[in-house]
Order: C-alpha cells, then sequence, then structure tokens
C-alpha cells in the first residue's frame, strides 16, 4: 500500500455522479509519507478549520441532492 499526505488548500466544487459517489474537486498537495513502525499505515488528509466547514457544506448540499432523487412514496 502507497501512504501519503494529502494537505487540501481549497476545495473547488462537489457534484454526483450516476453511480451514487459524491466528487470534489480540490486544490491539494500531495506527498509520500514514511511508513512508521508499529503503527498501521495509513493515508492522512490535513484542512484547515475553514476548509473543513466548507466539505461539511458541501456534503450536506450534495447528501440533500441524492434526497431529492429518490421515488418519494405516495398512499
Amino acid at each position: 500500500m502507497k501512504i501519503y499526505q494529502i494537505e487540501v488548500q481549497k476545495f473547488k466544487a462537489a457534484s454526483n455522479n450516476i453511480h451514487g459517489q459524491v466528487l470534489f474537486k480540490v486544490d491539494a498537495l500531495v506527498s509520500p509519507k514514511a511508513e512508521v513502525e508499529g503503527i498501521e499505515p495509513s493515508t492522512i488528509i490535513a484542512m484547515t478549520e475553514k476548509n473543513a466547514r466548507v466539505l461539511m457544506a458541501l456534503l450536506k448540499a450534495q447528501l440533500a441532492e441524492f434526497d431529492g432523487k429518490k421515488a418519494r412514496s405516495r398512499f
């Protein structure tokens, strides 16, 4: 497994695709990360509080779009 450090600089856009995935367009710095012995290897995503709040707002909007596309049952 390859391990990376991903630092989100800016969220540019979010969208849904036909496969039920949420896609984000971002500016990010991606660099390889050395494995630390004794710790399970993981890729880390780092962002500022401001970017975390933007991410939350984008996720809420995309989830609302998914909900809007679901068929509503009629009685």
